[in-house]
Parts: structure tokens; C-alpha cells; sequence
């Protein structure tokens, strides 16, 4: 029960003090859930799509969304006409899959729920990487000696059984789940071919099987076999604001915070997330105690943009970690090594690293600092690493070109970035571009030395060179490419790129009210705009709203 009744956040980033520990039914915060199969197609990167996606939710009926909260998983589905045996809980890193999944156990073993389970064993996925054949009660064992006695008398009765399995984008295993081939829970196999045959009731025939994963690994895998599968949207509206009042604690401190991110859709758009609203929020109370008076300079201090964000977030930790060692050096490499390292797991799908990848980047983990940023997990001798957040990763990524520059690893990765089809670099594109604004750059400059000019400078020519191709192409790629200007704050650049074209047309385009945002700063830059077509895009009152800052310099709206 312990492991489940305390939730850890992340101790304050920067600090010598420990994760901030609270009762899960304190601070547990109720996800959307809802039932959906729509994870085939991925052309955007994952946290954009479902951003999107969970706009288009808020929007839905009742009748249109079958909402699923923990205590219906493994009740009757419509869908599937059936009580499930097997679910898959689908969500982008950070979402809650593992939050989910702890207050599903924590609330089994207080009676609350599923007590026709007599057992319910959780696994993570990542923690069976390196191990070779084992059977399923060499693998029940291992996690649980203390059931060796009882373990051929629990298996006896499988419909009494859950059994969870954690993170499968996690898994470096090829699991298909088309065909099984274990019937024995003695049997020896490979961790993947225990899973697909629990999954297929080859094995242990009547018993329970959860998993969840990140969307993009489910694009690759056959899930007709599952009775149920849901995807957590995360956060709504309400949600949020609970989160702030428990993050902050003050209500005047909540609601300040939560109003100056709700009127910055860059910022608010991605507060579906729960892990990304916990980086708002330390970033704010970050600002708030820096500047708690001076309303001027507390407004200057606060980010704009996801770049300045992470740059914040980044700055408040190396400004800890140089006030306690003076050492902006060690900082500067340690940045390097894991930007280079985040870099190639980005461009591979790897977001859990072991000591192969430390050595292979020169990583040191010795240092304070690394902990600050990436956190380990297992045992001393099977340890492994994976940063904050996967939008962490992204930022380090991009930041690696900025600390470390070469003009042809940078323009190999301009390239490579922009020529996946499934969106896995999108992030890293804006932070890149994010990064080539010389004031939001300087937040960094105290803490870990000049940041290259000459990759901002590639960077911007990468853009401009963009915005030409593109402006002859779809629709949505234009569109992309305004995020990459809006991202990287430079007014003069949009009005150069964009200024010359008097007409912009995104008719029977359905934008959001993040695009219209965006749209707005674009229209502001360019001063002056013959002809606006936004017909048949959804613009509505809230896309209306948000374009009213621009309005003035549009002479035509269609």
C-alpha cells in the first residue's frame, strides 16, 4: 500500500531538498478519459495532435465521447460489446498514464474498487529491457519474493488476476501482439511473448490485463486484440485550476498565476498535460518570488513562449546550482553532453537511456546537477535514465546546437527534422527557432556562458528559406511554419518573410483558437494585410477574440 499511497513530485529543481511527498488523494487531480482507437495516423507530433485532439473533445457531446473514469476500464464496453479482459490506456508522455495506473492500484488495495481481483501485479515495461527468457513466475517472483509460497495456488485461479504492465513505448521488445505462444506460466520466453500471451489468453486463460503507452509505439502495433482502448486527454478547464490551487497553496497566488497562463494560449494550450502544468507552475513561483512586488518587472520576467519557458526553468536551476558551487563550467559541459545525448533520442524515439548512452555522450552522472534534470530508476545495477519530461529532452536538444555549434551537425539536424512524416522533432524545430531570439537566450547567458550567434543565424536563414517553400505549398505546412516565427519572437523576420504577401488565405482550413493566437502576432508583425480569407475555418467568437489585437491591419476579412 505504501507504493501506492504516496505521490512524489520532483523535488524543486536546483535544490539539495527532497521530492515533496503527499497523500495520492490529495493531490490527485481527475483525468479525461475516453474511449478511442484514433492513434493509427500520426502525422504531428504527439503532444500537438493530441493538444488538438483535446480541443476537439471539450467541443464534443455527452453522446459523442464515452468518458471512462478508473472504476469502468474493466466494465462492460459498448464498443467492443463485452466485459474486457484486455485494455490499453493510451497517452502522451507526462499525460498520467503512471499517475492513472498508481491511483487504480492504491484505490484496489484500499477496497474502493475491482475487488474481484485477488491480485493485481504491476510491471514497467523498461524494467524488463535486459532480461533474457524468464518464465511468468521467475517474473512474478522477481518483484515479489514474497508470494513464492502461495505462487502455484494464486495462478491456479486467473480470473481472480490483474496484471499491469506500464510504458510499453518503454519496451526496446518487438511486441506483436497477432500471435502467442505460451500456454504455461513455467514456460521460459522472452518478456514480450509473456505479455502477448497473457494479453491473448493463451496463457492464464480469464485473467486481466492492463497496459498503457505513448500513442506513437501504438501507431506500429496490431491492438485489435484488446476489448478496450483509451486514450487519457488529460486535464479539462476545471482541472487545471485545481491543479494551481494545489500547486500554490495561496489563492491569490493560484489564481494569479493560473489567469496570466490562461490569457497565453501558447501557454495554456499544453496545461492538458499534468506534468507540463507542474513545469508552469514552478517556473511562475520561480518569477513570483523573484519579483514579488514590482508588478513591471514581474510581467518582463514571465515567459511568452514554450521556448522561454524551459529557458526559465532551465536558468532558475543553473542559477541555484552556480550560487551553491560557482562552477558555470561544469554546467556548460553537462549541458552539452545531455544535449547531445537528448538529440539522438529525439531522432530515434528513445526516451530511456542507460549507462551505454552516458558513456557513448560522455555524460557524467556524478554531479548534483544531473539530477536536477534527469531522473534514475531501478536497481544499482540495472539503472536507467530519462529526463523530466520528454519536452525537456526536446529543449536540451535544441539548446546542444546553441552551446556546442557546428554549421553542418546543425544543418544535418535542420534537415533530418523537418523530413519525418511522424512529427518527432517537431518540438525540437521551435525550440530551435525559440532559441534564435537573442533576449531569450540571455536568460541562459550568466549561467552557462555566450550562447553561438551563429547558430541563431542559420537557424533564422532555415526559416526564411521555409516560409519561401512553403508558401506555395498546403495550407497546414504554412501554418506550421507561422508557429516558427511566432516561436522565435522576431517581428522584423515575419515582416520580412511574410510582409511582401498582401494575401493570406486559410479558408476551409479548421484552425484553433492556439492558431488564431498565432495568426494574430503574425498579422500584428506584418503591419498591413490586403486580404484575409479565414471562411469555413472555425474561427468562431473565441478565434474572433483572439485576432482582435490584428484586426486593424487587415483591410480585407473574409
Amino acid at each position: 500500500m505504501e507504493r501506492t499511497e504516496i505521490l512524489a513530485e520532483h523535488r524543486p529543481p536546483g535544490t539539495t531538498l527532497e521530492p515533496q511527498r503527499f497523500l495520492i488523494n490529495e493531490r490527485y487531480v481527475n483525468l479525461v478519459v475516453v474511449s478511442t482507437d484514433q492513434f493509427r495516423q500520426r502525422p504531428q507530433n504527439e503532444l500537438i495532435q493530441s493538444g488538438v485532439k483535446h480541443e476537439e473533445c471539450l467541443k464534443e457531446t455527452q453522446t459523442g465521447l464515452e468518458h471512462i473514469s478508473p472504476n469502468r476500464l474493466f466494465r462492460w464496453s459498448h464498443q467492443s460489446q463485452c466485459v474486457p479482459h484486455a485494455v490499453m490506456v493510451s497517452g502522451v508522455p507526462g499525460i498520467g498514464k503512471t499517475t492513472l495506473i498508481q491511483k487504480f492500484v492504491y484505490d484496489w488495495v484500499t477496497g474502493k474498487l475491482y475487488q474481484r481481483f485477488a491480485f493485481v501485479f504491476s510491471f514497467r515495461f523498461r524494467d524488463f529491457n535486459r532480461l533474457g527468457k524468464v518464465s511468468l513466475e521467475e517474473m512474478i517472483l522477481q518483484q515479489y519474493p514474497y508470494l513464492e509460497s502461495q505462487i502455484g495456488n494464486i495462478l491456479q485461479d486467473p480470473e481472480r488476476l490483474l496484471f499491469i504492465f506500464d510504458g510499453l513505448d518503454e519496451s526496446i521488445h518487438q511486441i506483436d501482439f497477432r500471435s502467442s505462444k505460451l500456454t504455461h506460466p513455467k514456460q521460459g520466453a522472452d518478456f514480450g511473448d509473456i505479455v502477448v500471451s497473457l494479453v491473448r489468453q493463451s496463457l492464464l486463460k480469464g485473467c486481466s490485463v492492463l497496459i498503457t503507452s505513448r500513442p506513437t509505439r501504438l501507431a506500429s502495433v496490431d491492438t485489435g486484440v484488446f476489448q478496450r482502448i483509451a486514450d487519457i486527454m488529460g486535464f479539462l478547464h476545471e482541472d487545471r485550476m485545481i491543479f494551481f490551487k494545489n500547486f500554490f497553496g495561496s489563492e491569490e497566488l493560484s489564481e494569479k498565476a493560473f489567469h496570466y497562463v490562461q490569457e497565453n494560449d501558447t501557454l495554456y494550450t499544453f496545461c492538458y498535460i499534468p506534468s507540463y502544468c507542474w513545469i508552469v507552475c514552478t517556473v511562475l513561483s520561480m518569477c513570483f518570488k523573484a519579483q514579488p512586488t514590482n508588478t513591471d518587472q514581474l510581467m518582463e520576467s514571465l515567459p511568452k513562449t514554450v521556448t522561454q519557458l524551459f529557458v526559465t526553468f532551465v536558468a532558475n536551476i543553473l542559477a541555484n546550482h552556480n550560487q551553491n558551487t560557482g562552477d558555470s563550467h561544469t554546467a556548460r559541459e553537462l549541458l552539452r553532453s545531455i544535449g547531445w545525448m537528448a538529440e539522438y533520442g529525439v531522432m530515434n524515439h528513445i526516451i530511456v537511456f542507460d549507462e551505454r548512452y552516458l558513456k557513448s555522450f560522455s555524460v557524467r552522472n556524478d554531479k548534483h546537477l544531473f539530477s536536477s534534470f534527469i531522473m534514475e530508476s531501478g536497481q544499482p545495477s540495472n539503472v536507467d535514465y530519462t529526463f523530466l519530461h520528454l519536452t525537456l529532452q526536446e529543449f536540451f536538444a535544441a539548446l546542444a546546437h546553441f552551446i556546442d555549434y557546428n554549421a553542418d551537425r546543425l544543418q544535418k539536424t535542420l534537415h533530418a527534422a523537418e523530413s519525418y512524416n511522424d512529427g518527432r522533432a517537431e518540438i525540437l524545430l521551435r525550440f530551435l527557432c525559440g532559441l534564435s531570439d537573442s533576449s531569450t537566450r540571455f536568460l541562459l547567458k550568466s549561467h552557462v556562458g555566450e550562447l553561438s550567434v551563429q547558430a541563431a543565424g542559420d537557424v533564422i536563414t532555415w526559416i526564411q528559406h521555409k516560409i519561401t517553400k512553403e508558401q506555395k505549398s498546403a495550407k497546414k505546412n504554412l501554418l506550421n511554419t507561422f508557429y516558427y516565427l511566432h516561436e522565435s519572437r522576431n517581428k522584423a523576420l515575419v515582416s520580412q518573410c511574410i510582409g511582401s504577401n498582401k494575401e493570406v488565405d486559410f479558408s476551409n482550413t479548421p484552425l484553433t483558437p492556439l492558431d488564431f493566437s498565432v495568426l494574430s502576432f503574425i498579422l500584428q508583425s506584418c503591419k498591413e494585410t490586403d486580404k484575409v480569407n479565414l471562411s469555413f475555418s472555425n474561427i468562431e467568437s473565441e478565434g474572433l477574440r483572439k485576432l482582435i489585437p490584428a484586426l486593424h491591419t487587415i483591410k480585407n476579412l473574409r
